[in-house]
């Protein structure tokens, strides 16, 4: 991986929070064969942007996510956050990752799950208190507080997996189609509840998805990527007005985004 030297950090625009130069990924397969699972990938996430990564089963986006969070190490190009190395972001904490299960422990209360990152980092009684239930008022589960996992919804277990996420006020906020499982009335007013937490806390979020109207309702930009390898077929800035509302989801401009989007897809 080209990147800068440790400690250094790399001269770019103070606006931009992620940076992908030439991000390739090639797995060893079974058998000795290699798979290119990422090629040529240049991207740039500005500081407070919601993005979206779409793309269909098998174009990388999952993978791409993993090397922005520093879970995996692409075996070609270079990436920088904030100007420096993924490893240095993700031992300052600067993550917050919500995966598509919401992986709760069963025998801990919704509090007790939140709480669990704070604990892990030390964090002192009375902030974590304080964080803990600011976070569970922010996604509306306060009156939940001692249920357990098996007794909420589906929609409800991502919440708790989102205050979790944003208990320990990361920087960045990595989510990996979260809401993929879920029925459509559940996932549209996660949608709302997600902008509204994105709003008031101003994280940079990167958000992994197959679902294009999706993309669009959530996002400032699309990146969308093409299989086989996975590679960026196009960057769609969304201008639509926010705070986003679900009528506009009937507008003639949604529609026309969503076209664009389909329209950009290439090779599959």
């Amino acid at each position: 991986m080209s990147a800068p030297i440790s400690g250094q950090l790399w001269n770019m625009d103070e606006a931009v929070e992620i940076h992908c130069k030439d991000i390739g990924m090639t797995y060893r397969a079974e058998g000795g064969r290699d798979v290119k699972a990422l090629a040529g990938i240049n991207i740039k996430i500005k500081k407070g942007e919601f993005v979206s990564l779409l793309g269909p089963s098998g174009c990388g986006k999952t993978t791409l996510l993993r090397i922005i969070g520093d879970l995996v190490m692409p075996t070609e190009g270079s990436i920088y956050i904030d100007g420096g190395l993924p490893q240095h972001a993700r031992l300052k904490k600067k993550y917050g990752m919500v995966f598509q299960n919401a992986v709760l422990y069963d025998w801990r209360t919704v509090w007790k799950n939140v709480r669990l990152p704070l604990e892990i980092l030390k964090v002192p009684k009375d902030e974590a208190e304080e964080r803990i239930n600011r976070m569970l008022e922010m996604v509306g589960l306060a009156k939940f507080k001692h249920h357990y996992p098996r007794e909420l919804s589906g929609g409800m277990q991502q919440r708790v997996s989102i205050a979790r996420a944003f208990v320990i006020n990361p920087e960045i906020f990595l989510m990996d189609e979260p809401f993929s499982a879920l029925d459509e009335f559940t996932r549209e007013k996660l949608h709302e509840d997600l902008l509204r937490i994105w709003r008031q806390t101003n994280k940079t979020v990167v958000f992994v998805t197959h679902n294009i109207a999706e993309s669009v309702f959530l996002s400032d930009k699309v990146f969308v990527l093409s299989p086989h390898p996975g590679r960026l077929s196009a960057d769609i800035e969304i201008d639509l007005p926010r705070p986003r509302l679900a009528e506009m989801r009937n507008s003639p401009h949604f529609n026309e985004l969503i076209v664009k989007i389909r329209n950009s897809f290439e090779g599959i």
